[in-house]
């Protein structure tokens, strides 16, 4: 079922990216200027998603991470995990018409009925986790969360994921306060 959901995850991917809600948390003890490197985990090459979806998801973080000055190798200051997590959603809109009324003569009473409609949605989150390879322990994580679009297109899947990383890398490096 997990496969399922993390398939209809990026198969749907985000619709529109104004959309994308971001957070973040880091590890205050962290020195982040001393990373200079990095490299995926094993758990991150195999996503649970087809093969399309994940070589735009790893490009985009590679591209994101090359922006923030660092350098792909194998033996990397940190290492990117990369989780995906999808929820399905069900909305419910009430209607009512009919009923009471007032009217010249004041109130009256009518046959009234309840409509419902029934809206039922996937939420999918992109986790970006980043783990100090010395210490073994997570020095920042960054989520992107977006409502999924099962009509984009490939082009439109493409810009959605690489927005959302974009995104999500927003927060990096965190400022200290």
């Amino acid at each position: 079922m997990k496969k399922l959901f993390a398939f209809i995850f990026l198969a749907l991917i985000w619709s529109s990216c104004a959309t994308v809600k971001v957070t973040y948390d880091f590890d205050s003890q962290s020195n982040f200027a001393n990373y200079k490197t990095y490299a995926f985990t094993d758990e991150a090459m195999k996503l649970p998603v087809d093969d399309l979806n994940r070589d735009r998801i790893m490009k985009a973080v590679e591209t994101e991470m090359t922006a923030k000055g660092f350098t792909k190798s194998p033996n990397a200051d940190v290492v990117i995990d990369l989780f995906i997590k999808t929820e399905q959603k069900t909305e419910a809109t009430a209607t009512n018409t009919g009923g009471y009324r007032y009217g010249r003569y004041g109130y009256a009473g009518g046959f009234s009925s309840t409509r419902i409609d029934y809206d039922t949605y996937v939420v999918g989150t992109l986790f970006v986790n980043m783990v100090d390879k010395t210490s073994e322990k997570i020095v920042w994580s960054g989520r992107g969360t977006k409502t999924l679009d099962p009509d984009a297109k490939p082009e439109k899947r493409e810009a959605n994921i690489k927005y959302a990383v974009k995104m999500i890398f927003t927060q990096y490096p965190p400022k200290k306060k």
